[in-house]
């Protein structure tokens, strides 16, 4: 490996990469890299405009406040990708 990148986890995180790494039976930096690399890669293929489209144009969303509250789900969708 050429870079070495230094993060903080919460502890529930930490716990659930441990899990995960044992599960595996793999290196905790060989799972945080393959996550990474799973991420970027779907995440550079999904523009944000797909993670709102059902809620552009649409008569029938099934959010009886989405005229008042458009902004919120936009926002939301936008950054939880949901």
């Amino acid at each position: 490996m050429e870079r070495q990148l230094t993060m903080r986890l919460s502890v529930a995180l930490a716990e659930k990469l441990e899990r995960s790494a044992r599960r595996l039976k793999r290196k905790r930096s060989e799972v945080v890299r393959q996550a990474l690399e799973y991420f970027l890669e779907t995440e550079a293929e999904v523009r944000p405009i797909e993670r709102v489209r059902d809620l552009l144009g649409s008569i029938e969303s099934g959010r009886p406040d989405l005229g008042q509250r458009h902004r919120d789900y936009l926002v939301r969708r936008l950054r939880h990708g949901r």
